[in-house]
């Protein structure tokens, strides 16, 4: 029973994994998946919460901490799921999606570096969330894109000279 278990959770993570940025991106650029996608992303979520907490009981003394991050993630995916289908603030919808994600990368590799050495486990801990929430918070917080991304590439490379774009309000 518990080889089921982990293996829909190993196949669960690994799409919740794939679906996270797939659905970042497309919620970047305003594409017509989203919805979808965001609706992929939590259900998967949600199912590899689940069979955590279940493979999680079936070997308690190791695997007790897959709990509250189960918790977590989940409680940050449905955070994020129901912001943004309610249209809260971006901070909110930000922080859920991220933060869910985080919890699983955390997971993962805490998982991976368990055994290994007590300062791996230890960055596979801390590393997610330091990386992560800087991200999380310049995703809500930052201004407008003054030029396109092949505009950014050509400037980069020198073929293009710096030239304000024009924009209605404060850009």
């Amino acid at each position: 029973m518990r080889t089921i278990f982990l293996s829909v959770h190993v196949a669960s993570g690994v799409l919740a994994l794939a679906l996270g940025p797939v659905a970042l991106l497309a919620a970047r650029s305003q594409h017509r998946l989203f919805p979808s996608l965001r609706v992929a992303y939590h259900w998967t979520v949600l199912l590899v919460c689940a069979t955590a907490t279940v493979v999680s009981v079936l070997a308690w003394s190791r695997l007790w901490w897959l709990v509250p991050i189960a918790a977590l993630a989940y409680s940050l995916a449905l955070a994020g799921h129901l912001g943004s289908k309610r249209d809260w603030p971006a901070w909110v919808r930000a922080h859920g999606w991220g933060g869910s994600y985080i919890a699983l990368v955390t997971a993962l590799l805490v998982v991976a570096a368990r055994g290994v050495s007590a300062l791996l486990e230890a960055a596979a801990w801390l590393l997610p969330a330091a990386i992560g929430t800087p991200v999380i918070v310049r995703t809500h917080t930052r201004r407008p894109a003054r030029y396109t991304w092949r505009e950014a590439v050509l400037m980069a490379r020198g073929r293009l000279t710096a030239v304000r774009r024009t924009c209605a309000g404060d850009c």
